[in-house]
């Protein structure tokens, strides 16, 4: 199948997550009674599951899965190391820890963002000083983030040991992954974001690509790596921020989605940065699905969800490159 025919089939893939999403639950509805609801034609009762309940988290589920999958792309290719992404690089780590001291201050609303981006912003600038040496090193990148995300982990772990245990649990579930409490009123907030920040990729697309042929050659094709990376890495922690303060922290959407649509020859980044939007989206989506129906009505954290099927399936990908 030719490359570009494949992002149509990831967008019906989205759709119809979508609609399944809306029908499906501890309340299980058609498809035709859900469009309804969304309509304003089905009962009460109906519409308040669907437009209340299940539209928001099925808007933030997409948008966040669509934020971390670009983000894992970016970072992907701005270091030439399939194994970057948000997660691993500790800039999902220190936006949460910060969202966690926040919450344990009393904080809330933008003062709760502020915390969450203050957090992506230091974890980037602690990337940048240990890994400069009269040049960005991509191979030092990455230690230094290993490293980071570990220190992020102890500072978590002893917020968490220090919280009244009133809101721990809250806290605690937050931290894995939680799409539960997702405020209606800013639900469509990460999809739109997830489009702006493709908007604003785009334009770098053939930047990533020609940075994958090394520096030397990507300056002797005219880009300039510089603002390439200051530009991009920007934008990652902000993609990176805002799915973390919706849904916590939630790992290998950004690090498998990437590899899966390489495999499936989506290699220039014209096409693979819309379609990480369609598939991560449709990823977390369909995780959250299966976080809120396996147990129902007890839901699961979504990031325990996508731990498990992202480690087995990123495992299976590296024994595959190694044949």
């Amino acid at each position: 199948m030719r490359p570009a025919l494949f992002l149509p089939l990831l967008f019906f893939a989205a759709v119809a997550s979508f609609v399944l999403a809306l029908a499906a639950g501890s309340q299980g509805l058609e498809p035709a009674v859900a469009w309804q609801a969304l309509l304003g034609d089905a009962d009460s009762l109906e519409r308040e599951v669907i437009l209340g309940l299940r539209l928001p988290r099925a808007l933030a589920a997409f948008g966040c899965g669509a934020l971390l999958a670009l983000a894992g792309a970016m970072l992907q290719a701005l270091l030439r190391n399939p194994l970057a992404d948000p997660f691993v690089l500790g800039i999902s780590g220190g936006a949460g820890a910060m969202v966690l001291l926040a919450m344990l201050a009393g904080l809330s609303g933008l003062l709760l963002a502020g915390a969450g981006l203050a957090g992506a912003l230091l974890s980037l600038a602690v990337l940048l000083a240990l890994a400069w040496r009269g040049g960005l090193l991509p191979h030092r990148l990455l230690l230094a983030g290993v490293i980071l995300s570990s220190a992020w982990g102890a500072l978590v772990t002893l917020i968490l040991a220090l919280a009244p245990d009133a809101p721990l649990r809250g806290m605690v579930f937050w931290l894995m992954g939680d799409l539960s409490g997702v405020d209606p009123a800013n639900a469509a907030l990460p999809p739109l974001a997830a489009v702006l920040a493709l908007l604003l990729a785009w334009p770098l697309a053939r930047g990533f690509d020609a940075l994958g042929q090394g520096e030397t050659a990507a300056r002797a094709l005219g880009v300039a790596v510089g603002r390439l990376r200051a530009g991009a890495l920007l934008l990652a922690a902000a993609m990176t921020t805002l799915a973390v303060l919706a849904a916590g922290s939630i790992g290998f959407v950004g690090l498998v989605t990437p590899h899966v649509l390489r495999l499936a020859g989506l290699r220039r980044h014209r096409l693979l940065l819309p379609g990480c939007v369609l598939a991560g989206g449709t990823l977390l989506l369909l995780a959250d699905l299966a976080a809120r129906t396996i147990a129902a009505p007890r839901q699961l954290p979504v990031g325990a969800v996508t731990a498990a099927i992202g480690a087995p399936l990123f495992l299976w990908l590296l024994a595959r490159e190694r044949r």
